[in-house]
């Protein structure tokens, strides 16, 4: 009786597998032709996408305004306030900073053109033109300092003493170089003290020098005191009747005490008949501030801006002689010695395209 129960029994399973069995391959077809049917569904979607897809139109671009522009806007017949001005000068003055431009210049500048155009009656198409006359006329106001022809200069006394003053780096060696090159052109015969006891090297840097220029120079060792090798060649020029003595001296910043000390005791024995400031134009607000130490220390008359072949700003220039009230001289434009310009504040001025 059991065992018939059982037949029964696997008699009911086997039809509901053979049914699986059958199934199944049904089932896998109906999932293939759903794959096939999806990428063409895809296909259909993607075509039609374009057209749903709105022109994206670009929105134009706003000019940005320049001080001219945005003063000449503002003014037609009427005034122009302090305010307006000041909210207008804002572009130009960060402009000028960026340049390397002093503040001292900045504010200068700003004051003669504040002074022409705020609260006066002016024309539209007038303004542009006096902004630029204003401007000229300010920079022109900062070059106006007693020039110095330094080879005419040199021929009044024998022997004429130059001290050249500056930090380290700044092209001090080189330039005392290019001076002395200048000076036997113009028939004018140098020594040369070195007088840097200080930087390793710097007696054997300009020794090369002095014998590719065919000078003498008057040397002590190192450590020894500056003032005592300056003292030394004064009183070799006076015996070999040479014409000029350049003295070298050690780079410094105006922060250190005992060289400043050292260099203001070298200008007190030698009583150079001008001490010329050496700076790197490169270095825009550091020159300035530079010149402007050393001459509240040891008093220079003059300076030479060395790398101005490099300098893109220009606002060392524009800026040292005005804020020390000294000329500049002459600009480095390279490592040759016949790379030394004379300066000329009309090309600076027309270099910033005025």
């Amino acid at each position: 009786m059991r065992e018939k129960l059982k037949e029964e029994k696997k008699k009911v399973r086997e039809p509901k597998k053979v049914e699986e069995a059958e199934e199944k391959p049904k089932k896998e077809k109906r999932e293939v032709e759903e794959l096939k049917e999806k990428p063409k569904e895809e296909e259909k979607e993607v075509k039609e996408k374009p057209e749903e897809v709105e022109e994206t139109k670009e929105e134009p671009i706003e000019e940005k305004k320049g001080f001219f522009q945005k003063i000449t806007e503002i003014i037609s017949k009427k005034t122009l306030s302090e305010k307006q001005f000041d909210d207008l000068f804002f572009e130009l003055e960060i402009a000028l900073m960026e340049n390397n431009v002093a503040v001292e210049v900045i504010e200068k500048i700003k004051q003669d053109l504040k002074d022409e155009l705020v609260e006066k009656q002016l024309l539209r198409k007038k303004v542009k033109e006096i902004i630029i006359e204003t401007l000229k006329r300010s920079l022109d106001e900062l070059f106006d300092v007693d020039k110095i022809n330094l080879v005419e200069t040199a021929k009044e006394k024998k022997p004429f003493i130059i001290c050249f003053v500056g930090i380290n780096g700044s092209g001090k060696t080189t330039t005392i170089a290019k001076i002395c090159k200048l000076l036997q052109k113009n028939n004018l015969n140098c020594v040369i003290a070195a007088a840097d006891t200080f930087r390793a090297a710097s007696i054997e840097q300009l020794q090369l020098h002095a014998d590719k220029l065919g000078v003498r120079m008057i040397k002590h060792d190192y450590g020894s005191d500056s003032a005592a090798v300056a003292y030394d060649a004064i009183k070799y020029a006076q015996a070999k009747k040479q014409d000029v003595v350049l003295i070298d001296t050690a780079g410094r910043l105006h922060s250190n005490v005992n060289l400043m000390d050292e260099v203001k005791k070298l200008v007190r024995v030698a009583k150079p008949d001008l001490t010329l400031f050496v700076g790197e134009s490169i270095t825009g607000n550091d020159c300035i501030e530079q010149a402007k130490k050393f001459n509240e220390i040891i008093g220079i008359d003059g300076i030479i801006l060395t790398k101005s072949d490099v300098d893109e700003k220009g606002g060392a220039a524009i800026s040292v002689s005005y804020v020390t009230k000294k000329p500049i001289l002459y600009l480095g434009t390279g490592q040759e010695y016949d790379d030394l310009k004379e300066f000329d504040p009309k090309l600076i001025i027309s270099g910033i395209g005025l």
